[in-house]
């Protein structure tokens, strides 16, 4: 299993309980693929660049796909450009993907089925696995999920990594974050704003 695949497992665990924008979880996300391909040494991050190495198959869908998409060539790739890019949609493609692996599941009622359609972990050696490392406070899932917000912490917590390289995309995917969330503010403003216009204020 990835560290993405535990991510999405226990993000999907904490839905019911907390909201969650899929921007950030989608960018935490990509940040997690980021990880998972420097540990399969399909990348390595010069200051932040990232400048693929020699791509081999890791026998996970999403990651292979991850690792495929890199750029190859200069000017290589800046971690918060990949970010942004792969992270498009990316929720959604791992909620598809842990319901196609048989991971997960949609509840359902007595009579019939939840509108909500929403999926739910089953249980599986999967689910077993993402649930040690977050029961663990692995400082690594505990920071993505942070990012994500199914955590309270900042999402730029560096604090707990002396690796450059760990800090460098914790802080990328941070930055992502809080552009996103500046993003939302404004539209939600302008939204208000046009509202008032419409009523006549």
């Amino acid at each position: 299993m990835t560290t993405a695949r535990d991510l999405a497992i226990v993000a999907l665990e904490a839905a019911p309980h907390r909201p969650l924008e899929q921007g950030d979880l989608s960018l935490a996300l990509a940040a997690a693929e980021m990880f998972d391909l420097i540990e399969a040494r399909a990348l390595v991050l010069d200051d932040d660049l990232i400048r693929p190495s020699a791509q081999a198959p890791t026998g996970d869908r999403l990651l292979d796909e991850a690792a495929s998409s890199l750029v190859r060539q200069d000017p290589y790739e800046s971690v918060e450009d990949w970010l942004w890019r792969r992270g498009r949609g990316l929720s959604a493609a791992y909620v598809a993907d842990l319901e196609h692996l048989g991971l997960t599941a949609r509840p359902r009622g007595r009579r019939i089925p939840l509108r909500s359609g929403r999926t739910v972990p089953v249980d599986s050696a999967a689910r077993r696995q993402a649930e040690e490392r977050w029961a663990s406070g692995e400082p690594l899932l505990a920071a993505l999920a942070a990012a994500a917000g199914i955590r309270d912490e900042p999402a730029d917590a560096t604090e707990d990594f002396t690796d450059e390289t760990v800090t460098t995309v914790l802080a990328a995917v941070g930055n992502a974050v809080r552009e996103l969330e500046a993003v939302r503010q404004r539209r939600a403003i302008e939204d208000a704003a046009f509202d008032n216009v419409w009523r006549g204020y």
